[in-house]
């Protein structure tokens, strides 16, 4: 979730692109609410509408999120694949899985969400695979073992997407907000690089939301 509206584009910019998005359904609204008044991170909006066009144009059925939070991604994905898909989200907070099994459970895909409670680097080597989607938005500072672990994980064809990867904007100007951003910054700057170059992936950076990594497995 990017703090602020203008964090990486020009304020006309993202004020404009923030007027055309689509109206969200009660449930996402007062989820949107929710993520702001618990300062609780989730997909921005436009970010979770790219999430569902993608699951939907490769018609994935498997879906792999790190990082639940209070469920906005996963019943994104959950809608989006419809009857016959799965997506498995892995979160360690008990009480954020707690809102976000409540939540999934109001928007009628509780049978579509499996819910992992774990650290994404001790729950990835226990899972099988192929998946067709995985949506990486959790530890900035993990993203890099993140990838080593889905990217073996995903079918040819398959479609990576990582959130938050320009970081406010400091991964591009390395200035940072605070000192206490350095490690995250230089965390994503490195994982943009391996993303950007991996050798069983074709990807890119692409500029919205807080910046959004995306790459189809080879």
């Amino acid at each position: 979730m990017k703090s602020y509206l203008d964090a990486i584009l020009q304020r006309e910019q993202a004020l404009y692109l923030e007027a055309i998005l689509p109206p969200r359904d009660e449930l996402l609204a007062e989820m949107e609410d929710y993520s702001a008044a618990h300062d609780i991170p989730s997909s921005d909006p436009e970010v979770a509408l790219f999430l569902a066009i993608t699951a939907q144009a490769i018609n994935a059925k498997r879906a792999l999120e790190i990082g639940t939070a209070i469920g906005y991604g996963a019943i994104t994905l959950a809608r989006a694949m419809g009857e016959g898909g799965l997506v498995t989200t892995i979160d360690p907070s008990e009480e954020r899985l707690r809102v976000a099994r409540e939540f999934t459970r109001r928007a009628g895909v509780e049978s579509r969400v499996e819910f992992v409670q774990a650290t994404a680097l001790d729950a990835l080597p226990q899972l099988g695979g192929p998946f067709d989607l995985a949506y990486i938005d959790a530890v900035k500072e993990e993203y890099c073992d993140y990838l080593d672990l889905i990217a073996p994980r995903m079918r040819r064809g398959g479609v990576i997407l990582a959130d938050n990867v320009l970081w406010k904007g400091q991964v591009a100007t390395g200035r940072l907000h605070s000192p206490d951003q350095r490690a995250s910054t230089e965390a994503l700057t490195e994982f943009n690089r391996r993303f950007t170059s991996h050798p069983e992936l074709r990807g890119l950076i692409l500029p919205f939301g807080d910046g959004l990594a995306y790459g189809i497995k080879l």
